[in-house]
């Protein structure tokens, strides 16, 4: 069974793509960025952009019936490899204990205003 789970993010219609998938136990969440979906802004410091992000993927992962401890596989992308670090505390936070597999990629991104962009695969436990 294959479900498909909006954010209400306008660039899920404008581009063609859903938030996350979900498939049997899998889901499997979008590339996420820093944007709060119901006022469609960002903030400009990279710690706000990665707190809201994750915000966003929970969020996400709770409408498929999951939730960050069920996170398997994470992708950080973010434009400047420097500031990965200042990131550190709130992935920390979050997956500290879950200690999901993990790669960090520098690559520009759709927008110039976003600073990470993070991509999460989780496994539902029976």
């Amino acid at each position: 069974m294959r479900r498909l789970i909006s954010s209400g993010s306008t660039f899920e219609q404008e581009i063609g793509y859903s938030r996350a998938v979900v498939a049997g136990e899998w889901v499997f969440v979008s590339g996420t960025t820093g944007f709060n979906y119901q006022t469609m802004t960002i903030e400009e410091d990279v710690e706000a952009q990665a707190e809201q992000t994750l915000r966003n993927i929970e969020a996400a992962l709770a409408q498929a019936g999951a939730s960050l401890a069920d996170v398997v596989r994470v992708h950080y992308i973010l434009p400047s490899a420097n500031d990965f670090p200042r990131c550190w505390p709130a992935l920390r936070r979050t997956f500290g204990e879950v200690r999901p597999a993990a790669t960090m990629i520098e690559a520009g991104l759709a927008d110039p205003r976003m600073k990470i962009e993070i991509e999460v695969t989780a496994l539902k436990r029976s």
